[in-house]
């Protein structure tokens, strides 16, 4: 189990001594478990979570979007009991659009719930649908086979970002799309990541798609689970395809898998 160290800046996530269980106690799915996430002004921080499958990855992100409560702990949004108020977007790694909407209604969705007049939310949308490179697609229905994979995960990382920049929780979004298309979506997402300078927690079990995205890696054990090991990712803030080639690349990929192999050893 790691330790968190003090800092003078502002939690925007934390997650204190939260514990999971479906059976009274008997057994649990987390238990202990901490993290913090500082509120870094004008930069945002990326965050991967990595650990094996059944660890409860996509329960932490769960109880941050305010989709479930743990058995018991606490969690805060910036630096407040979570409630119902607390907007925060998630993307799932199965398309989240709806089909009857165009993907402009998709992408201005939240702030037409925030009662944005029609005009300014469209607007917006546009602006967003462009930056994520879905202009020219603004009329179609969001649904497949009329836009692939890979756009639909644009649409709702645009919705999501639109409605609510400050925090955005990905739940291995690349996962279903084919090795080019989430090459490009990893670039993409890096862009916009630097303009918004949001808080983003992303769960992969791809190593080398955590260590191209990541200020900070965290490491679960199995069940009973918790973090316990924290990697700070030394490479430039700004990333492109020319950093995977890089030898610090490479071996920050050697070190994440070691650590892995190493938990699961024990």
């Amino acid at each position: 189990m790691i330790q968190f160290k003090d800092s003078e800046l502002k939690n925007i996530i934390e997650l204190k001594n939260i514990s999971q269980s479906y059976d009274d106690g008997k057994t649990f799915i987390l238990k202990d478990f901490n993290l913090i996430i500082e509120d870094k002004p004008a930069q945002g921080q990326f965050v991967v979570i990595l650990g094996m499958s059944g660890c409860g990855k996509s329960t932490v992100l769960r109880y941050i979007a305010g989709l479930q409560k743990p058995t018991s702990g606490e969690v805060k949004i910036h630096e407040k009991l979570r409630s119902e108020n607390d907007r925060v977007g998630m993307i799932f790694q199965q398309y989240s659009s709806l089909p009857w909407l165009t993907v402009l209604e998709n992408v201005a969705m939240g702030l037409e719930y925030k009662g944005v007049d029609k005009h300014e939310r469209e607007a917006k949308a546009m602006d967003m649908i462009e930056l994520v490179g879905l202009k020219g697609h603004e009329k179609k229905f969001a649904q497949y086979p009329t836009l692939s994979g890979g756009q639909l995960q644009r649409v709702a990382i645009g919705r999501s970002l639109l409605s609510n920049p400050d925090i955005l929780l990905m739940d291995e979004p690349f996962g279903a799309l084919d090795i080019k298309t989430r090459l490009q979506m990893q670039e993409m997402l890096e862009d916009i990541w630097h303009k918004f300078h949001s808080t983003i927690v992303f769960i992969t079990h791809d190593i080398a798609e955590a260590v191209f995205l990541a200020d900070d890696i965290y490491i679960m054990k199995s069940a009973p689970s918790c973090i316990v090991e924290h990697i700070i990712v030394d490479l430039p803030f700004q990333r492109n395809r020319n950093t995977k080639k890089e030898q610090k690349f490479l071996n920050l990929i050697q070190e994440v898998e070691n650590r892995i192999m190493k938990i699961t050893e024990r």
